[in-house]
This record gives C-alpha cells, structure tokens and sequence, in this order.
C-alpha cells in the first residue's frame, strides 16, 4: 500500500478534524479521491459554503463567489510550490509562448515537465497515477482517425464515462501531455475517461478542433458499452481550451438535439474573444499564460478576429438556457480567471447549477499537478464530485 503524503499545510489544516478523517492520511493514492470528496464537502467546498472566502484542508483560500471574482482587479501571489514549479519550468528553458515560432511552442519544456522535475529534485517517484487499464486507439472523425486514450478505474463496471479535452490553446500540447489530469479524474470520479486529441491550428483553424471533440463526444455516446462504459452517464471535462471545447460541446448538443452530458467541467476555460478583462490587464506576462499568449494563440486558430464573435468560439457571448449543471474551477493567477467567473456568472443566471471555485496561490495549468500542489488535488477532488453527484441521479 502507497501511503498519501500531504503537504506540512494540510497536516496542519487536518489537526483539528476526527481520527477517522485523519485516517485519510493513510489511503493508498488511488483511494485518495474518495476521502478527499469526503473532506471537501466537510470543509465546505462543494459549492454550499455561506462565505465567499473559503479556507481549503490545505491551509489555501478559494472564493466561490464567481461575481467578485470576475470584477477582482488584485490577486494572490504564487504559493511556494506553485513557486517551486515555475522556478523548475524557467530553469528547464520554457520561454514565453508569444516570442516563439509554432514548431518552437510544440517542443518547448511544459508545465507537465516542470512537475516532473521537481519530483526528482525532491527526491520522489515520477511514476504516473496508477489506474486499472489505460488504451490507445483512434476514432473516425471529420477528417481522418483521431487519437483517444481510454482510461479505466479498477473494478468490474460498467462505469460512467467523461469525455476529457486537453489544453494548449488549440495549437500546441496533446492527451499525453495531460496523462495526469484524466488519471487523477479516473480514480476520484471513479469513471472511465476518455482522453481524445484534435486538430490543431494553425494547419486546421477554427472550427477544426471544436468539429474533432463533438466527433468525439458523439463516438463516445454511441460506442461505450464497448468499452465497459455506460452511454446513458456521460460527461465532458476540458482544461484550458479544452474547456471552450467542453462548453461548446454541452451547447452544440443542446442545439442539435443530441443527448446532453450530464455534467460539464470546465477548468480554467477560454469564454470569450477579449482583452482587457482585470484579469487579462493583471496577466500581460504571466507564467504558464499570459494575456500576450492568449492573443498567439488566437491569432494562430482563429481565421479572423471576427470568429471570436462567433457564439460557438465565445461560448460568453451562447444562449445558455437549457444546459447541465456545471463545475467551473478557476486559478486565481490566470488571464482566463475573469472570463471563467463570468461564464459561472451567466451560467446561474440561465437557471444553470454551478459549483464555482476560485484557488489562490495557483496559475493556470495547476489542475494536473497533484503531485505537487494540494490545490490540486482539491480542485480535481471537486471536479469529481460534480461528476458523482450527476452520474447518480
């Protein structure tokens, strides 16, 4: 049995809770999902808090008021090891998306790697998340075979499924370089995940990639009991871009009449076609994402700046009457912060449930990085209790 090491700020957090919760500490890793569902709700950060301002088992806040979040023009400073992960991805050479070419975007060090070498400078296993059963295959989609990456929970099943779209702007990045995020998913929703690539501009502008995930979505409805999954309790979840591809799949089902997703996560999501948002002015050069790097990539999947109008791309700017509940997490230290708070925002307003959550001390990319970061770990234990909740009912 692998025994779980939380952080010296979350033994601390801990210290006033039962000795069955703090039992917890000795879960094996894959267990830690469960109890870590368990504790969020119990700390209240499922979403129900009478407080804005919440203080995690970790000893961080979140704020899970989207609307004061979406008009903040201050924000927190990276944590110390949200600190030590940019130091390692500065010192392997990662320079800022805006001043390099497409093919240097695409080699270049990731966030992915500056955990990992962390991890050896901590002297701690980089061995991924243990799962039951991790597949690769392809799918017909649009435009030829697409990558996927099946990713199967230990048990007997059948197990609900989610649809998992990574990031990386719609130009760079893969499903590998977000192993971590859908193996953190698999065993705290304790669901099948299914991890799918895209076509990525600017050799496949806009709509390519959002084409390629509904593709997905929709081979993913029809072919789960092939896999051990069930079709009738299925999700999306997306980070980054993914989520824009996420919320635009819910949307798109929703208007083609296509079976809706249960539940929609969407992680730090792209919203809407903008600049100047406080969090996008706060941001002009921040590491992993900066305001400059939003604009590249815009400029290398979009057509022409008249896509971003396009409801389908600006999923802000979508009629959102009639969609899933949705979990809508945030990093406090993110152009993408404001833009997500308002899209939990409009979401409420059209008569949506949204569990929202803000984490300080954190930057984009933070999600898949529970090795490392308790806020993480929190925010992926949130997730899955969105995802739990909806494949219940």
């Amino acid at each position: 049995m692998q025994e779980f090491s939380f952080s010296p700020r979350a033994n601390a957090a801990l210290s006033g809770f039962s000795p069955v919760l703090l039992a917890a500490k000795q879960l094996h890793r894959s267990a830690w999902s469960a109890a870590a569902i368990a504790l969020l709700a119990i700390s209240g950060c499922g979403g129900d808090s009478s407080s804005d301002v919440v203080t995690n088992l970790d000893g961080s806040s979140s704020n899970t008021n989207p609307a004061s979040v979406a008009a903040a023009t201050t924000q927190s400073v990276p944590n110390s090891r949200m600190k030590a992960v940019l130091d390692e991805l500065a010192a392997l050479g990662a320079k800022p998306i805006d001043t390099l070419t497409v093919a240097q975007a695409r080699t270049q060090p990731t966030p992915a790697d500056a955990v990992k070498a962390l991890l050896v400078k901590e002297g701690k296993s980089t061995a991924p998340e243990a799962v039951g059963s991790v597949v690769d295959r392809t799918f017909p989609g649009p435009a030829g075979p697409i990558p996927i990456t099946i990713y199967t929970p230990a048990g007997t099943g059948p197990f609900p499924v989610a649809l998992y779209i990574h990031g990386g702007g719609w130009v760079i990045a893969d499903r590998k370089v977000y192993d971590s995020s859908a193996r953190a998913l698999t065993n705290a929703a304790g669901a099948i995940i299914v991890s799918t690539d895209y076509r990525l501009g600017p050799e496949n502008r806009f709509p390519a990639a959002h084409d390629d995930t509904f593709a997905a979505y929709q081979w993913v409805r029809a072919n789960a009991r092939a896999f051990n999954g069930d079709p009738a309790r299925l999700a999306v979840v997306g980070e980054s871009a993914g989520g824009n591809l996420a919320a635009s799949i819910a949307i798109q089902a929703r208007d083609q009449g296509v079976p809706l997703p249960l539940h929609q996560v969407m992680i730090y999501p792209v919203t809407n076609y903008a600049f100047d948002t406080p969090s996008q002015v706060a941001n002009p050069d921040s590491a992993p994402l900066s305001t400059k790097g939003l604009r590249w990539f815009y400029e290398r999947y979009l057509n022409s700046p008249a896509d971003g109008a396009n409801p389908r791309f600006s999923v802000l700017r979508a009629n959102l009457q009639g969609l899933p509940p949705a979990t809508v997490i945030n990093a406090d230290i993110d152009p993408l912060r404001s833009e997500g708070a308002a899209y939990a925002q409009r979401l409420a307003a059209a008569g949506v449930k949204v569990d929202y959550r803000n984490y300080s001390g954190v930057t984009h990319e933070f999600f898949g990085m529970g090795a490392v970061l308790d806020e993480a770990k929190l925010a992926v234990a949130q997730a899955a209790l969105g995802l739990r909740q909806a494949f219940r009912n």
